[in-house]
């Protein structure tokens, strides 16, 4: 190994120890989540019984969802009352709704069940029925006692925040009144409402029925996607005058749902403008962002599912902030926060028209919505072709090969060998210019040998670059091959970890498609490779370092750039040991099937290529004379301009 070798690999490992190290949140980045919360005060308001709540809904894992539900309601325990003087002082018209019991009404159609509280008003629980957790839990997107959902404004001088007060229920079907476990199926629709009201604009003696907030929440048969209506009924001469946006506020800690993390497709908060253009915070480090123009919808995105708030015109403005909270937590991820701006207009009766998406990251559910909620589906979407070939290529296929209802190993053997047959017409370019220069060896061993000394080094590139030429070869035509094989390869790297029908996939030995596979649990952890033994990334790498041997011996330079070479060409491999050992299993898989058909086009390319004849036909070049390009003619013409000699 020499000096330029060791240099490499030092250089290699600083870069993952500086990773490392970059990626683990400064104490500026933490005064930044401090800031975030403190402009946020509002909402930490205090959750008397939120604790129980959680604790009630914890039973749903482990008994019917009868006897979870009864816990549930009984686990909900009345505020105390707090002076009602002082309450008319805070909170005016609002006061009566400042104390109360809460209770739970669940909603569920065909896949979602959602839990909404009395106090606020709001979904505090999302399972999606179709799918569960890593360790057969339901899915349960949020941690209950952690959301917070509500809207703060003025009424009569006061700060009011929804959030903090009780609502009453409304039901809209008269056969459904007094019920709190509502379902709908099919093509029907369900609605149920959740009113604040105020107790009057002069007495604190009784409610209205005429001034109210109010959330109708419509859900239908088989959507994930609920609608969410607004009322601010009869606020006129309460609401300030000017008042023409509302400030909404959406909190919630996610639940971890996968046994793996995937460092490029973490949780995060995505977001998309009025203009059409999708951003998000960093899915690694904790991050916030002021955004002072028009939003569509802002989303609580995890790996496989998501949580997204969509306004039916436009957000004004929004404060959203992602960090990952130093408690000690339960089955938790990370925290989500969230402000945006609502339009708002003071008349009688004023409507605003939401929805909330509740389920997984399916290209196929989300590109139907039209609102570019697939684009929280990481495949490449800042890169054209990269996109274009998952969106158009691997996603329809695979589609095309899951309808047949193959186990989905299956399907990658099938999709790698449909690959494969498109690309070996640039495969097979590849072997033969790699033959090509390999016949020319031992003519490029001879210049080495006339000029071994390193000051002879431009008369050596020189010298071999005249070989090239007169023999026709082009060094250059074995990269350009590879260089359009390589979208294809990153593009598959990001479809494999983030397709959820990969999820809970089992094939051979692997348990989850989508993590990583472990044959060994190891009672340590190795640095930068984990606790744990993957065996389809074990095999990937023992692949990849036999095509190395295989590719370093068909190499065709020098023998001190070969040794210079071989060390740092093997070792990347091993690097990729420790990447790819906690990644998904299935992108392992595939890797490991590219290197075995790679190994069976060699052999037939082999068999198939006659090197004898490349010879010939190379000998045969070199007799004839070399063709001039006519840029190569016009610099020869300005040297003659210019007296400078003209090499033959």
């Amino acid at each position: 190994m020499n000096r330029n070798t060791i240099i490499g690999v030092v250089l290699i490992f600083a870069v993952m120890i500086g990773y490392s190290i970059l990626t683990k949140p400064s104490g500026e980045e933490l005064q930044k989540r401090q800031r975030i919360q403190d402009s946020l005060w509002i909402v930490q308001q205090k959750r008397l019984d939120s604790l129980a709540l959680a604790d009630s809904l914890k039973l749903i894992a482990g008994a019917s969802q009868q006897t979870a539900d009864t816990g549930l309601q009984a686990a909900t325990q009345e505020t105390a009352p707090a002076s009602q003087t002082a309450l008319d002082d805070v909170l005016g018209i609002f006061s009566r709704s400042a104390s109360g019991n809460q209770e739970l009404y669940f909603i569920e159609n065909d896949v979602v069940r959602l839990g909404i509280s009395s106090k606020g008003g709001k979904v505090i629980y999302a399972e999606l029925k179709n799918y569960r957790t890593y360790d057969s839990l339901p899915l349960v997107l949020y941690d209950t006692s952690s959301v917070t959902f509500g809207f703060t404004f003025f009424a009569n001088n006061r700060l009011v925040n929804t959030d903090a007060l009780y609502f009453q229920p409304w039901w809209y079907d008269d056969a459904q009144k007094g019920n709190t476990r509502m379902s709908v199926s099919g093509k029907d629709a369900l609605s149920f409402g959740m009113r604040l009201y105020a107790n009057g604009a002069d007495t604190l003696s009784s409610f209205s029925s005429s001034q109210y907030v109010e959330y109708v929440y419509t859900l239908t048969g088989e959507d994930h996607l609920l609608d969410l209506t607004v009322h601010f009924n009869g606020m006129q001469g309460v609401m300030a005058s000017n008042t023409d946006y509302l400030d909404c506020i959406w909190n919630a800690d996610l639940m971890q749902q996968e046994r793996s993390i995937d460092r490029y497709n973490g949780p995060t908060i995505y977001y998309k403008h009025s203009d059409g253009e999708v951003e998000y915070l960093s899915e690694t480090k904790d991050d916030e962002e002021d955004i002072p123009t028009r939003l569509k919808w802002v989303s609580f995105k995890q790996r496989f599912f998501c949580s997204t708030i969509i306004s039916d015109d436009y957000f004004s403005s929004g404060l959203i902030n992602a960090y990952t909270s130093k408690e000690e937590k339960v089955h938790y991820e990370r925290s989500m926060e969230s402000t945006f701006g609502v339009p708002f207009s003071d008349r009688e009766k004023t409507t605003m028209d939401l929805s909330v998406y509740y389920g997984p990251l399916k290209y196929s559910i989300l590109r139907d919505y039209k609102l570019d909620l697939e684009q929280q589906i990481p495949m490449g979407w800042s890169f054209f072709l990269m996109q274009w070939i998952n969106r158009f290529a691997v996603i329809p296929v695979f589609d095309f090969l899951s309808s047949f209802g193959l186990n989905y190993g299956i399907i990658i053997l099938v999709l790698t060998i449909l690959l494969k047959i498109v690309l070996l017409p640039i495969a097979y370019k590849t072997y033969m210019s790699t033959a090509k220069m390999r016949v020319l060896r031992p003519d490029v061993e001879l210049i080495n040998q006339k000029f071994p000394k390193k000051e002879d080094a431009m008369k050596k590139q020189q010298a071999t670059m005249e070989l090239y030429k007169r023999a026709g070869v082009n060094p250059m035509a074995g990269c350009i091959p590879m260089l359009l094989q390589f979208p294809i390869l990153i593009a598959l790297f990001r479809f494999f970890p983030s397709s959820i029908e990969l999820r809970q996939q089992s094939f051979l030995w692997a348990n989850d498609l989508s993590s990583y596979d472990s044959i060994l649990n190891l009672p340590f952890t190795i640095p930068f490779y984990g606790d744990h033994v993957s065996l389809f990334c074990l095999l990937m790498t023992v692949s990849t370092i036999i095509y190395t041997k295989i590719n370093n011996d068909m190499m065709v330079t020098g023998q001190q750039q070969i040794a210079g070479m071989k060390t740092i060409s093997y070792l990347m491999p091993i690097m990729f040991l420790g990447f790819f050992n906690g990644y998904a299993s299935a992108l392992s898989y595939y890797y490991l099937l590219v290197n075995v058909f790679t190994f069976l086009q060699m052999y037939l390319f082999r068999r198939l290529v006659d090197e004898k004849k490349i010879h010939a036909r190379i000998e045969e070049n070199k007799k004839k004379p070399v063709r001039k390009s006519g840029f190569q003619k016009r610099l020869e013409d300005m040297a003659k301009q210019r007296g400078y000699p003209v090499r033959k």
